[in-house]
């Protein structure tokens, strides 16, 4: 009987693993590092993890999810509620619609769809947020904050696929 409890406990943990990693990536993408001017150009972090567990996990990381992950991170960054809940929902919803065509590709096709798929996310963030504040955004740091994004996922995603190898692969 205790055997049971601990193993249904063991499978929660690891089902919740993706949704702790993104959680623990929007906190981190808010933290002040004191550099300036990195806060405008800091890597979409959360943008990354939704993208990478869409890809390979998309049973452990919901749509719910997701949506909370964006709420909250709206919540901590400051910006106007629902602009990150909507680009990451609208992320994952393209996502998963490639899927099957992303699935079992090489790494390089994974990556360019990264680059696709955050192209067009950060240019749906940049219009909301030019249209909620009703004056045009400036896309220089929009477009230093795709290529850190962009340069950072190669990492991110490895970092994933060791914790997938480590916690979500084992029986």
């Amino acid at each position: 009987m205790k055997t049971a409890f601990w193993q249904r406990l063991d499978l929660w943990a690891r089902q919740l693993t993706p949704f702790g990693l993104t959680l623990a990536l929007v906190v981190l993408s808010v933290v002040p590092l004191h550099i300036p001017g990195f806060a405008r150009v800091a890597p979409l972090l959360a943008l990354m993890a939704v993208y990478y567990w869409s890809v390979f996990y998309p049973s452990l990381l919901p749509a719910y999810a997701v949506f909370a992950i964006g709420v909250l991170q709206d919540c901590l960054a400051g910006t106007a509620l629902g602009v990150n809940a909507l680009v990451l929902l609208v992320t994952y919803g393209i996502v998963l619609s490639q899927r099957r065509f992303l699935v079992g590709k090489s790494f390089f096709i994974v990556w360019l769809g990264f680059a696709i798929v955050a192209a067009l996310a950060m240019a749906v963030s940049w219009a909301l947020v030019s249209i909620l504040s009703v004056t045009l955004i400036d896309a220089e740091a929009l477009i230093f904050q795709y290529l850190l994004t962009l340069g950072l996922y190669p990492v991110m995603c490895w970092f994933f696929l060791r914790w997938q190898q480590a916690f979500l692969n084992t029986e």
